[in-house]
């Protein structure tokens, strides 16, 4: 789009403590490049993580790096613009992209609507004039496979005859599949060129054994079968000519190398079978001194039949027809085997190896691999309208989602605005009677917990699960009620995703922080009422503890005081001074603690009575003062930016949470209006009079006290 430079003139609006651009029509759209970028609330954002369409996110996405920056979507506002005949229906809810929307002037505009019509004819609607997200979901629909598309993958399916189609399936089963656009496996130029080098590489080595004159194949093709007949008993036989030479040097150790006649009678007491373990664990065939192996008979059953294949396989065709094979014999035929254990460990490392001989001498003579390279060269060329249809594809998802975008990138107005929850919003979660709107995915909870901490917001991880589904986590911002009931872990939540699914939620770690200047302002007597209470319950549980320890131990010496001599009258005798000194000292402090506590009460009697609520007033905020203000200083410190950078993004802007704001993320339960309620609770509480009579009864005391005293005259 070729139009003259003109200033445009920008306009913001205040929220979250900060100027935000507005981003609401098309001249907007058309020199956003024109913004400094330090006016933009974010500079980059990840591509997943994100409720929002991660197809849409990918296509933004130029460099494939996982993120989102300003160049890029920068790049992508211009595209869609000069692509659309109107700007202005970005701004339309909706998905609907109609064909006279696209712009027609120019050889790619006139592609561009021939490849819309060619769309909405493969998917059956010819007569219909608008294309939806919806209609490029399945490539299938789009792109037949016996079609070339454009995208250079060839599948089977376009081969022209059998001998190409088995080639691309040879290249699929050991190179792996590339996923044309109509969904088939396919072979790709590259994965074909791999294909015949590690053919040419695996005839290379098979060659070796079909032209080789040094002995690799001394069993000509029965090579193979002859190592497998050779393995199978290769190590029962060492065993055998071991037994048989270790009896040789000792005669004594002839006996005890064969079976006891102890082991017998234990094998005659259970039904046997030839493929039995305890028969196989025998030795092969009696032990003698410097024995041969026999091959016919005298063997133990369960290697009878792998001793015969040995025989067939590796002995006859180089010994003869043999009924017994020596030491030295055994030994020569295992070094026959050596050039071809030699052959196969240098076997290339490839599945083309897995391939017949026969199939790859065929395949490599043949012209089908320059045939399936000049289709794969036809097919990245043949169809144009295929890169127009992802072009089709890529504009009717920017056509919907690039101004959410930007109203979650440029500025934060759907955060703010409310209107429809940021796209970095992951749902809903309800825990403690309160309904947390603030919530986001996680990847890495210790991590995430290390920055989003100066957030300076309450922070609540949770662990959700939901059959079916993996398992997530979840940070939820808590931003009002109170705190005093989130244990850790084992507290329990509902939490409700962007599709309306429910997950059960678990608490799992907890980041503290102010919540509200009320609670703020009950904090310091909650904590003495804790602290009096934790103190009740240790000194409760001491006593406990003395008087069973005590009664035990009254127990255990009833007797031995009942027999012990009289006590001494002089070591028992009360020692009326030292309690007459207790009783003075007890007295003093108790008189310092009345004249206190008399002074204070004279004092505030002798107020006037429009005074005293002041004083009561004075002294809670004395107590309760410099909690308030110290929740309110950190209150006013909250921020959005560190829980969406420890996800990833690079927020621009110290985007409040104020108390107005952060008191609409977080719901308290309450009544609707309008609702009826009942008093009456039939199992409240019974109230008693008596701690109120106490409590009067004291001060009436204490009153009488200090006027005796003369302190009220």
């Amino acid at each position: 789009m070729n139009e003259p430079h003109t200033a445009h003139r920008w306009r913001f609006f205040r929220s979250g403590g900060f100027d935000q651009v507005r981003i609401d029509q098309p001249d907007d759209l058309l020199h956003l490049a024109e913004l400094d970028q330090k006016l933009w609330a974010v500079l980059a954002c990840p591509t997943s993580g994100l409720e929002f369409d991660s197809r849409t996110l990918q296509l933004i996405d130029a460099d494939g790096d996982g993120r989102i920056r300003v160049p890029e979507l920068l790049a992508a506002v211009r595209w869609v613009c000069e692509r659309l005949a109107d700007p202005a229906l970005l701004f339309q809810p909706g998905d609907a992209l109609a064909l006279d929307a696209i712009r027609a002037d120019g050889e790619e505009g006139a592609r561009w609507r021939a490849a819309a019509r060619q769309v909405l004819v493969r998917l059956g609607r010819p007569q219909d004039t608008e294309l939806t997200v919806a209609d490029f979901a399945d490539p299938a629909r789009l792109f037949m496979p016996t079609e070339p598309n454009g995208d250079g993958v060839v599948p089977a399916e376009l081969a022209p005859d059998e001998a190409v189609a088995a080639l691309i399936g040879h290249v699929v089963t050991t190179q792996g599949a590339t996923t044309d656009r109509s969904g088939q496996p396919g072979a790709t130029r590259d994965n074909l060129d791999a294909f015949l080098a590690a053919a040419r590489q695996v005839r290379e080595w098979q060659a070796q054994a079909e032209t080789d004159d040094s002995g690799l194949m001394a069993w000509g093709e029965r090579t193979p079968a002859a190592l497998a007949a050779f393995d199978a008993v290769q190590a029962k036989v060492q065993d055998y000519y071991t037994r048989c030479r270790l009896a040789a040097f000792d005669d004594r150790a002839t006996e005890a190398l064969n079976p006891p006649d102890s082991r017998y009678a234990e094998l005659s007491a259970q039904p046997l079978g030839e493929n039995d373990d305890a028969v196989a664990g025998l030795p092969l065939a009696r032990v003698a001194p410097d024995a041969a192996l026999p091959l016919l008979t005298g063997l133990n059953p369960a290697w009878q039949a792998r001793i015969a294949a040995l025989r067939t396989e590796v002995v006859a065709p180089m010994l003869g027809d043999r009924e017994q094979l020596t030491l030295d014999e055994w030994q020569g035929l295992a070094d026959r085997f050596s050039a071809y254990r030699a052959w196969l460990a240098a076997r290339p490392d490839t599945p083309v190896a897995d391939l017949p001989a026969d199939t790859l001498r065929a395949l490599l003579a043949s012209d089908a691999p320059d045939r399936l390279a000049a289709l794969i060269e036809q097919d990245r060329a043949a169809d144009a309208s295929a890169d127009a249809i992802d072009a089709l594809e890529r504009l009717v998802r920017l056509r919907r989602d690039l101004v959410p975008l930007l109203r979650n990138f440029v500025n934060l107005s759907d955060f703010y605005g409310q209107q429809r929850p940021a796209i970095f919003q992951a749902g809903t979660l309800y825990i403690d009677q309160r309904s947390c709107e603030l919530c986001l995915r996680v990847a890495d909870m210790g991590r995430h917990a290390a920055l989003a901490a100066l957030s300076g917001a309450y922070l609540i991880y949770c662990q959700c699960v939901r059959q079916g589904e993996p398992p997530m986590t979840i940070v939820a911002a808590l931003t009002g009620g109170d705190t005093d009931d989130m244990m850790v872990p084992g507290r329990n939540g509902v939490f409700y995703d962007r599709e309306g699914r429910d997950w059960h939620a678990s608490v799992v770690k907890v980041v503290e922080a102010p919540v509200s200047v009320r609670q703020a302002f009950w904090s310091p007597y909650k904590r003495v009422a804790r602290l009096i209470g934790q103190q009740v319950q240790k000194f409760a549980a001491a006593r406990d503890k003395e008087v069973e320890a005590k009664s035990a131990a009254g127990v255990a010496n009833a007797g031995a005081k009942a027999e012990a001599p009289p006590p001494d009258a002089k070591a028992q005798a009360f020692d009326i001074a030292r309690f007459a000194g207790i009783f003075a000292a007890i007295g003093l402090a108790l008189g310092a603690l009345g004249t206190a506590l008399a002074a204070v009460i004279t004092g505030f009697l002798a107020l006037p009575a429009w005074q005293m609520p002041l004083v009561v007033l004075g002294l809670m905020l004395l107590i309760s003062g410099p909690s308030m203000l110290l929740a309110w200083l950190k209150l006013r410190q909250r921020n959005l930016g560190p829980l969406l950078d420890a996800n990833g993004w690079a927020v621009n802007i110290r985007a409040r949470i104020n108390l107005p704001f952060g008191a609409s993320l977080t719901g308290v339960a309450a009544l609707p209006a309008g609702s009826q309620r009942s008093l009456q609770d039939p199992y409240a509480d019974k109230s008693s009079p008596w701690p109120w009579w106490g409590l009067l009864a004291v001060l009436l005391a204490g009153l009488y006290w200090a006027w005796r005293q003369g302190w009220l005259a």
